[in-house]
């Protein structure tokens, strides 16, 4: 090899080393149970799955909580009113596609800004653009990272309000999604409000039909974090060698997501190699579902007080206002 393309070569792999995608997916494939964080499925092309995902009949979460958010933007209409607040800053943490927050901006006059944090940061400007197309008076601001760290907002007089929808906090360990509020407590400051989706306990008939739809977005959407490995970090992956698998863990009260190898085989990353035995398993997410008050005891824990609580048609959904308790 010429002596300047090894060097760039050595250069390109140290720097996909030391970056923390590599890291997390190293550390995650040599652990006893091989997983991956399931914020890697957000680059442009997953954000577009997870967007037909939504528009799928077998997956009710964004039906319900699309149905329920006109009763909530009224709500909080009266709730956030001029007599009481002067402007409203909602911060949303993983924005993605921002059709769930037009209800809100639609009806609660008092929101003057809008904070945007995603992962994605060209989905993010793109979905921004439209929303300041609708709304040419709001002022908009992005922040292009990883929301479940700790943020720095931009200086604002406003009364913060965290927007968290689409049950995400599901995704999170209950020990990790206490720890997220406590951290968003700390990036919307004292005297901030959160409103949450969270998905609800039900049939697992229900559940598992929401994963496992027919038409194969699902799956799509769990393999390009595979792709996206590939693509960034250089590694072999053979999509075809998994498979999607989801289901409902009673015990533990969790939707899981795998990614299940088809065959053994081994996948090299960088200098490294990772084998899989037939049948072993890539735990790729966790959708963890609550019932109203175990929600509201976890959001204590975490500093926060739960000031309104809504539950969409057939307790298929909920969601619910929380206040940071001084």
């Amino acid at each position: 090899m010429d002596m300047s393309l090894a060097i760039a070569w050595e250069n390109s792999v140290s720097e996909v080393a030391d970056s923390e995608f590599y890291r997390d997916v190293v550390a995650g494939l040599e652990a006893p149970q091989k997983q991956l964080d399931p914020k890697y499925f957000y680059d442009a092309l997953g954000s577009r799955y997870f967007d037909q995902i939504c528009s799928l009949e077998e997956y009710y979460p964004y039906r319900a909580e699309m149905g329920l958010l006109p009763k909530i933007a009224e709500d909080l209409s009266d709730y956030f009113s001029a007599e009481r607040f002067a402007d409203v800053n909602v911060v949303e943490f993983g924005a993605g596609s921002l059709h769930k927050i037009i209800p809100l901006l639609s009806c609660v006059d008092c929101i003057r800004e809008f904070t945007a944090i995603d992962i994605s940061g060209e989905h993010l400007e793109s979905a921004c653009a439209e929303v300041g197309r609708h709304f040419p008076e709001l002022a908009i601001h992005r922040v292009t990272g990883d929301f479940t760290k700790a943020i720095r907002l931009k200086p604002s007089s406003a009364t913060a309000m965290g927007f968290f929808p689409g049950s995400t906090i599901g995704n999170f360990t209950p020990s990790k999604a206490m720890a997220f509020l406590a951290s968003a407590r700390a990036t919307l400051g004292s005297d901030s409000y959160m409103l949450v989706g969270v998905d609800t306990k039900k049939s697992e008939a229900i559940i598992n039909r929401a994963y496992n739809d027919s038409r194969g977005v699902t799956a799509r959407f769990n393999k390009n974090v595979l792709l996206r490995i590939n693509a960034e970090l250089g590694a072999d992956f053979e999509l075809d060698g998994f498979s999607h698998q989801a289901f409902y863990n009673r015990d533990l009260g969790r939707l899981e997501m795998h990614l299940r190898s088809e065959v053994a085989q081994q996948v090299h990353l960088g200098r490294r190699r990772f084998f899989f035995e037939l049948g072993e398993t890539i735990h790729t997410e966790n959708s963890y579902k609550y019932h109203p008050e175990e929600f509201e005891q976890l959001a204590r824990a975490a500093g926060w007080d739960t000031e309104k609580h809504w539950l969409a048609e057939g307790n298929l959904f909920s969601c619910s206002l929380l206040h940071a308790r001084y």
